[in-house]
């Protein structure tokens, strides 16, 4: 196979309406923009959002709450989830390589969600109390990590 024999699927492509071609052609004259006004020109393009002249919705509606830009995002993982894993000890590193997070962005907390029958000594910046209990219940213990 060489780069020159490479064509896409049968049917994949179609080619593309040629307008303004003549009275024959069913999109002749106007090329199906109609008659006058500012979209029949071109250059024409419609700004985002715009109605027309219209309040357009996104100022009609009312700003409400704010954002908090001190906001810490924890990443929440179960105890289920720990109890999935072999490891004796689970630190910050490991979550990612267990796959246990993608992304850790603020922080990891450990909910109680599930069972856990194994001692596990788990590393996070919070704790729910009931995973607090379930992990110390089963032999572990919970280490808090300042971020």
């Amino acid at each position: 196979m060489k780069l020159n024999d490479l064509k896409p699927n049968q049917g994949a492509t179609r080619t593309r309406k040629r307008v303004g071609r003549g009275p024959g052609s069913g999109l002749g004259k106007t090329a199906g923009r109609g008659e006058k006004g500012q979209k029949s020109r071109s250059g024409y393009s419609a700004k985002r959002g715009f109605e027309g002249g219209q309040m357009p919705l996104q100022r009609r509606v009312p700003k409400r709450g704010f954002t908090n830009i001190f906001r810490k995002e924890l990443v929440a993982i179960n105890v289920s989830r720990l109890a999935a894993c072999e490891a004796t000890e689970i630190t910050l590193d490991d979550y990612r390589k267990l796959g246990l997070v993608k992304n850790m962005r603020d922080g990891i907390k450990i909910l109680g969600q599930g069972d856990l029958e194994k001692a596990i000594t788990v590393h996070a910046h919070k704790f729910s109390q009931s995973a607090r209990e379930k992990i110390e219940k089963a032999g572990g213990t919970c280490v808090v990590v300042d971020a």
